[in-house]
């Protein structure tokens, strides 16, 4: 029995009206994929103090262990329903989700999926790669780890604080491992990666204030709510707080024109952060953008769903047309031409996103998603046979020429994962996956924006199909580059990775509707 509130006074105590009110019960199963990433991120640290250097491999292997117990929890929350927690008082999970910090809904369970298994996969083309290029192991892990962790929190973050927080935990140790390359590019490149990034957090910091100003909640659904009764002296301040939000998130899309870090700091950076950056990165820009608009924004949707189809547009162009400067006999890498291709590609996952605008509806997401999941198991893939040439001491296109007579199996795999990435048979999945896209756009009635997706995946064709032919064509083509030899036998994790990505993508060029049946349901 609670006693009743007292009267201040001098000497006297204020009495809490109710202190069993201000404990909340936490939901661990619900927030068991990032803890658990953070609790392995804790672990590795501590026991780098410990281990003796010559068993300080063993880290990367309690990595690989800590991102792969992180994606069980998702088995049993994605047969159930919506779970929440960390809510407002007087709110449950049964009644109300809309005053609760954190949602692990079909949408959040997808992005962690797509963050932890792209985590994963990074983390086992990185075990070779810490000691052929000596990184120190103990910083690297507990850096791959804590960003993994960070951008397995954002997508089920329900108010604008958390977001905020989960996207520096996911960045912050991003540029740490960009720079941890010994050669003197890494620095650069975090250098760069840092700024810009920086720049653009603080402008969406300063347009979530006003935001918070317009609306009075952080509270992802509460903000909608007041953004659509705010006062008309307000409107302005709202909306600038909508346009100054959407260009932080914007950035770690590398959206047009945002994208501008992206093709020095891949190349800068060691190949397995390259590749994490590429899609785990992404994925986290991404579903912090799909939050902030489907559900804060939604009173603007037709803006920001045109200004999202403005942006998809250029972004695609423009990624297409920088790959398209990678040319065979060019000094230039086969990872920048990643990078281009990858800004490319952000531009058709923005396409759902503006389409979700036009319809007034979160159903166009789905189609986000998807094509994510797809993009970051064949990207991740094409990292891998990249990891694999660079072991003979070099990433440019010719060093690809005639890779079949080397490493027949290498050379088959990215083949495959190029023809995915082109949307062209047999890498059915990857065409699957434009064609979601592609129909989100006309059935939001962007028949434009179609027009545009259409024409730059023809755009794209050409450099993915010139880099696959690469593969097959005769070495002493090459002219004056000499051919890269095989070094020795794959180790053991990278050979397992690209038979991990390779296989994963034949099944679902087999059976497409298996991506639909992991990003079914409600989303929101």
């Amino acid at each position: 029995m609670t006693s009743p509130a007292l009267t201040p006074s001098a000497g006297t105590p204020l009495a809490v009206a109710d202190p069993g009110a201000l404990i909340q019960s936490v939901d661990w199963l619900a927030i068991a994929p990032p803890l658990i990433a953070a609790l392995a991120a804790l672990a590795v640290l501590v026991a780098d103090l410990f281990l003796p250097e010559a068993r300080k491999k063993a880290l990367g292997w309690l990595t690989v262990t800590g991102l792969a117990l992180a994606l069980i929890p998702l088995l049993p929350l994605l047969d159930g329903d919506p779970r929440s927690t960390f809510c407002l008082r007087n709110v449950t999970a049964a009644t109300d989700n809309a005053g609760c910090s954190y949602v692990a809904d079909h949408f959040a369970l997808a992005f962690q999926l797509i963050a932890l298994g792209g985590a994963l996969i990074a983390a086992l083309l990185s075990l070779h790669t810490v000691d052929e290029e000596k990184l120190p192991g103990g910083e690297y892990w507990f850096l791959l780890l804590s960003s993994a962790s960070g951008a397995a929190l954002l997508p089920a973050a329900r108010d604008l604080a958390t977001l905020v927080i989960a996207l520096e935990v996911a960045s912050l140790p991003a540029f740490a491992l960009v720079a941890l390359r010994r050669d003197g590019r890494g620095a650069e490149s975090a250098l760069k990666f840092f700024l810009s990034s920086v720049a653009a957090t603080a402008v969406m910091l300063l347009g979530i204030s006003f935001v918070y100003a317009a609306s009075g909640s952080i509270h992802l659904t509460a903000v909608a709510e007041g953004l659509a009764t705010a006062p008309g002296q307000l409107r302005p301040l709202a909306e600038a707080g909508a346009v100054l939000t959407l260009v932080g998130f914007a950035f770690k899309v590398a959206a047009v024109p945002f994208h501008f870090w992206v093709p020095d700091t891949y190349t800068g950076a060691p190949l397995p952060v390259a590749g994490y950056l590429s899609v785990v990165g992404k994925a986290a820009g991404l579903s912090g953008l799909a939050l902030v608009t489907t559900l804060a924004f939604r009173p603007y949707g037709h803006t920001w769903g045109l200004v999202l189809a403005v942006l998809a547009a250029l972004t695609m162009t423009a990624g297409n047309v920088g790959a398209l400067r990678q040319r065979a006999g060019t000094r230039l890498s086969a990872v920048r031409l990643l990078a281009w291709s990858s800004v490319g590609q952000a531009g058709y996952l923005l396409v759902p996103l503006a389409a979700a605008g036009y319809a007034g509806s979160a159903e166009p997401l789905g189609a986000t998603v998807a094509y994510a999941l797809i993009y970051g198991l064949v990207n991740l893939g094409a990292f891998g046979v990249v990891a694999v040439v660079a072991r003979g001491g070099a990433t440019r296109l010719d060093d690809f020429r005639g890779l079949f007579a080397r490493r027949r199996w290498s050379a088959l795999a990215l083949a495959f994962f190029l023809l995915c990435l082109a949307g062209l048979p047999p890498g059915v999945v990857g065409l699957f996956g434009k064609v979601v896209v592609f129909q989100a756009a006309v059935d939001a009635g962007l028949g434009w924006l179609a027009v545009v997706m259409a024409v730059n995946v023809v755009i794209a064709l050409y450099y993915y199909l010139v880099w696959a032919a690469l593969l097959f064509a005769p070495a002493e083509s090459a002219g004056s580059a000499e051919p890269v030899p095989a070094v020795g036998r794959l180790p053991g994790p990278l050979a397992a990775t690209l038979s991990l990505t390779a296989a994963a993508a034949v099944v679902l060029s087999v059976a497409p509707q298996l991506v639909l049946q992991v990003v079914g349901g409600t989303l929101f």
